[in-house]
């Protein structure tokens, strides 16, 4: 099993190549520049050499008489001496090599290469000679009735790429060196660095860690939301995502530029804080737990408890149904005393006339609903609720322009959450206030919009909370210093999902007033 080189490995290993390939670079690119300064120095110095010799008398004389190879030996040897050119070599006018330093060369061909110098011009460039390339200029000797006597070649050997190196101006061997020993150095130190950033984990690790809390973020249920301490979104997961109804873009955005209410920004920035904070975001009722992280920023958790809140409120209607039915055995025990006792006394006609009356006073309630309230679940709710209010010494009435036709299901469910909510709100604000007129009217308009309206004998609602009261979730008895609720902030929810309003302001007492459209928008 082949073992994963470690982090600091792996960075050593690739910073060394980088470099090696730099110097490289810069080796190659050394070499080239000293290649073209020696072309362009030696030709020139090698032109003259050999122009100086072919122009020398002595030199014409003897290849016009070609009897003095002595002669144009020492020549040459003179030049080849005098200029430090590695070779001097006089040839005739057919390029045959009359002397040499090389012995074995006389009496052969001149290399002639790509020369032009049989032609009368004069030529430098490159003559690779047994495998040795070396950097020559060709003159020919002219006589003085202009002909072409012979040829003069002064060549040196062209340096390799080490000779190169060493002959450049710069040194850039002592470069390289240096500039070798400072990246391995740095290397190391850059290695040893990001391996303490890292935490001394290894690429395989990382790559794993991450791997395992992508997992982890997108596998829970809960939704898990982390930004920074300017409050941009660093992660979110996809529960979140949706709970929230962000943005697929969200991820580096800031919380206050999102489409969102001013209770989720002011939890999801810190604004406020505490333990599950309650937040409603389109239809849904989401808690929030905020922890903030030091030099870090926070993680928002998030758990969706709509369902839980819909079976609150099914426990809640459930819960008005038994206490109706509670005060409704209560008020008959009552009056079922209130009889025997009659009957004791011998009081039948009185008992005749307690029964009639109180029969009455039943029926004129059941009877003033159902003939202005057409709706049968809001009819059936006001009738509930007056026996509840009964049993706590409040009067629940009608307001005499009240009527409501009937309407659709859905509007008719969210009527009666709404007008529950209201007549509950103004149940907990009368409960406990001084006084014998206790009462709460309900005033119920249908025509292009159901407007439900609820007033209440009690001390009414604070000028500075009349918005909190909703945005944040408030009821009439949280306004008194209680605990938070949230039947007025869902009957607003309500109202505005169907493009409706609610709205609180104090006329002897409080009274709310909420709109339901007919028809309206549904998200």
């Amino acid at each position: 099993m082949r073992v994963q080189a470690s982090l600091s490995r792996q960075l050593l290993s690739w910073q060394l190549l980088i470099i090696f390939v730099l110097l490289a670079s810069v080796a190659v690119f050394s070499v080239a520049q000293t290649d073209i300064a020696f072309r362009a120095n030696e030709g020139r110095k090698m032109l003259s050499v050999a122009e100086d010799l072919a122009a020398t008398d002595g030199v014409r004389l003897s290849l016009q008489s070609l009897r003095h190879s002595d002669a144009l030996a020492i020549f040459a040897e003179s030049a080849r001496s005098l200029s430090g050119a590695d070779d001097v070599i006089i040839a005739d006018r057919r390029g045959i090599v009359l002397t040499s330093p090389d012995p074995a060369q006389r009496g052969k061909p001149l290399p002639l290469g790509d020369s032009t110098v049989l032609n009368g011009r004069s030529w430098v460039g490159e003559i690779s000679t047994n495998g040795v390339e070396s950097l020559v200029a060709h003159v020919p000797v002219i006589s003085n009735d202009s002909r072409i006597i012979g040829v003069v070649a002064a060549g040196t050997n062209t340096p390799d790429v080490l000779q190169g190196l060493r002959q450049s101006p710069e040194n850039p061997m002592a470069l390289l060196a240096f500039a070798t020993v400072l990246g391995v150095a740095g290397s190391v130190l850059l290695a040893r660095r990001v391996k303490r950033q890292t935490l001394g984990l290894e690429p395989s690790e990382i790559t794993r860690l991450v791997e395992h809390r992508e997992a982890l973020l997108h596998g829970v249920r809960e939704g898990v939301l982390g930004v920074d301490e300017q409050n941009r979104i660093t992660l979110v997961n996809d529960q979140a995502r949706q709970l929230l109804s962000l943005p697929e873009d969200c991820v580096g955005r800031d919380i206050d530029s999102l489409d969102l209410n001013d209770r989720a920004r002011d939890v999801l920035t810190g604004r406020t804080d505490g333990v599950d904070q309650i937040v409603l975001r389109r239809g849904k009722v989401v808690v929030l737990n905020r922890m903030p992280i030091s030099s870090v920023g926070a993680v928002v958790t998030m758990r969706d408890r709509t369902e839980l809140v819909d079976l609150q409120r099914e426990l809640a209607v459930h819960r008005d149904t038994t206490d109706t039915l509670r005060a409704q055995a209560h008020e008959f025990s009552n009056r079922l005393h209130t009889i025997s006792g009659l009957i004791e006394l011998g009081e039948y006609d009185e008992v005749q006339h307690y029964v009639l009356r109180i029969s009455h006073r039943h029926e004129q309630w059941h009877a003033e609903v159902t003939a202005r309230i057409h709706d049968p679940a809001t009819a059936a709710l006001l009738i509930a609720k007056a026996s509840l209010a009964a049993e706590r010494g409040v009067g629940l009435r009608l307001h005499e322009s009240s009527y409501l036709p009937e309407i659709d299901e859905g509007l008719s469910a969210d009527l009666v959450t709404v007008l529950g909510n209201l007549v509950d709100n103004a149940l907990d604000a009368l409960e406990g206030s001084a006084g014998t007129d206790r009462w709460i009217e309900v005033e119920l308009r249908g025509s292009d919009e159901v407007v439900a309206v609820v007033r209440d004998s009690g001390p009414g609602v604070a000028a500075e909370i009349v918005e909190e009261v909703f945005r944040h979730g408030f009821t009439t008895k949280a306004a008194r210093g209680g605990d938070r609720g949230l039947g007025l902030a869902l009957t607003r929810q309500i109202c505005h999902r169907r493009g409706g309003s609610v709205q609180v302001h104090n006329a002897h007492g409080a009274v709310f007033t909420a709109r339901l459209p007919l028809e309206g928008p549904q998200t």
